[in-house]
């Protein structure tokens, strides 16, 4: 596995962490650090570092896109993994220009194949090709 997939990967479960912890997000991202450290390489922690903190301090922009172009549910009623990897996938879509749009959708969906249910690379992908054709981000 590469490292921006790698960093991907933690930078989702890190984000579902704090969607249940619900404490001090500093503290959370202390704690989710400290316990992987291991997979946090040189080559991983940059970027993960970037989504991570990129989705904390753009969640107002990033959730009201997300409300905007799925159609009929609510970011509060997503499947809290679903959620989470299409804030990262629509950061990178706002932040991360050098990343073409099609390779953050398909990185997108096969993190949620993965890790979501049997319906979460088709509604992952609809709603994230939604924001890239409508907000222009190609």
């Amino acid at each position: 596995m590469g490292d921006r997939r790698q960093a991907r990967e933690l930078a989702l479960q890190a984000l579902f962490f704090f969607d249940m912890d619900k404490s001090d997000p500093e503290q959370s991202f202390e704690v989710f650090c400290a316990n992987n450290e291991e997979k946090l390489t040189q080559g991983v922690k940059p970027f993960f570092l970037d989504l991570v903190k990129g989705v904390l301090e753009n969640s107002a922009q990033i959730d009201a896109l997300l409300n905007k172009y799925s159609k009929n549910w609510k970011i509060s009623r997503m499947p809290v993994v679903d959620r989470n990897i299409m804030r990262v996938a629509t950061f990178e879509f706002i932040k991360c220009t050098d990343i073409p749009p099609s390779v953050t959708i398909n990185e997108a969906v096969e993190i949620g194949k993965n890790y979501g249910t049997r319906d979460s690379g088709s509604f992952i992908n609809g709603v994230l090709d939604r924001i890239r054709s409508l907000e222009g981000f190609t």
